[in-house]
């Protein structure tokens, strides 16, 4: 290979640089092949299907809209499984009183052994089972969402887009009452980016699990909805001058002044305003790890805070 006295041309479906000798691998050019597009694969089985010489246009083929798509789909970006499939598909069906062969769904699902499942990607069907999963989570039944989620997965829906609504869950619907569940999506999020499908599977069920049967809580969401309903139509609130930056402006104008730094008292905590005409926002349940973060807020909300004005 070094002096050119032959080229060698392989193909593998495992990783060369673990599967490969070394001293060949580098004294190679190493390609990476991506899967195909759904429109290629179409493509390609077109060209299979007018090809006398080296297809299938010898026969009268017959293939329906939903028996294509359920091939291109389960094809998963590979023309040899998609050709392999059709090839059977075709073999396989006896022709009609007028010599069409004619290619239905069952068909295609039996060549390919795999189930066509009822999902459009981009219409009602997938919103529902989306929503099927996150008020599996939100109402705590794991057998459930693990359902839909494989219904999703299954069905080719995109890993990623699983993670997401696994990660707003975890937020929206258990919160402070298990914040770890916040950090269990996120991860799996990271997993199936990191690993990839099949395995990324694994984090999913492990997050979706995890989301169902923790103790919920909304509050954390509710608050935030709050928050924005308080800009959008509460006061115009000015920063407290104790709160303003003291860089540049305090000995002119006092920005900084009053302010008293936490950490310089016991407990790490000293009662001060931090916005004028406060509202109550956050309202922690007594759920889950909320229950401490209730008990800890009451005793700081109960301790008199002085005014703004005060502080500064």
């Amino acid at each position: 290979m070094e002096r050119g006295l032959f080229t060698l041309i392989g193909l593998t479906t495992e990783n060369p640089y673990f599967y490969v000798n070394s001293a060949l691998s580098s004294r190679a050019q190493i390609f990476e092949f991506k899967p195909l597009s759904e429109q290629a694969l179409a493509q390609i089985l077109h060209h299979a299907l007018q090809n006398k010489e080296r297809g299938l246009g010898d026969y009268v083929v017959e293939l329906d809209s939903d028996a294509k798509g359920h091939l291109i789909v389960q094809a998963n970006g590979d023309a040899r499984r998609l050709l392999n499939a059709l090839e059977l598909a075709v073999l396989t069906t006896k022709p009609s009183k007028t010599g069409a062969i004619r290619i239905t769904l069952s068909v295609a699902e039996e060549s390919v052994q795999k189930r066509a499942l009822v999902y459009d990607k981009a219409g009602d069907q997938h919103y529902d089972i989306a929503s099927a999963l996150i008020k599996s989570l939100r109402g705590g039944d794991p057998d459930a969402a693990l359902y839909w989620m494989a219904r999703m997965l299954k069905a080719g829906d995109d890993p990623r887009f699983v993670a997401r609504r696994l990660v707003i869950s975890a937020s929206e619907d258990v919160g402070n009452a298990d914040p770890r569940a916040l950090l269990v999506a996120h991860a799996a999020l990271a997993a199936v980016e990191f690993v990839g499908m099949p395995e990324g599977r694994i984090a999913l069920a492990q997050a979706a699990t995890y989301i169902a049967t923790a103790p919920k809580s909304n509050a954390a969401y509710l608050a935030g909805e709050k928050a924005s309903q308080e800009v959008e139509g509460g006061k115009v609130r000015e920063v407290p001058n104790h709160l303003k930056d003291a860089n540049l402006d305090r000995e002119g104008l006092g920005h900084g002044e009053g302010y008293l730094y936490p950490h310089d008292f016991p407990g790490h905590y000293v009662p001060q305003a931090y916005w004028p005409d406060p509202v109550k926002l956050y309202e922690p349940t007594d759920l889950g790890y909320e229950a401490e973060i209730k008990k800890r807020l009451s005793l700081w909300r109960s301790q008199p805070k002085p005014t703004s004005e005060k502080n500064s």
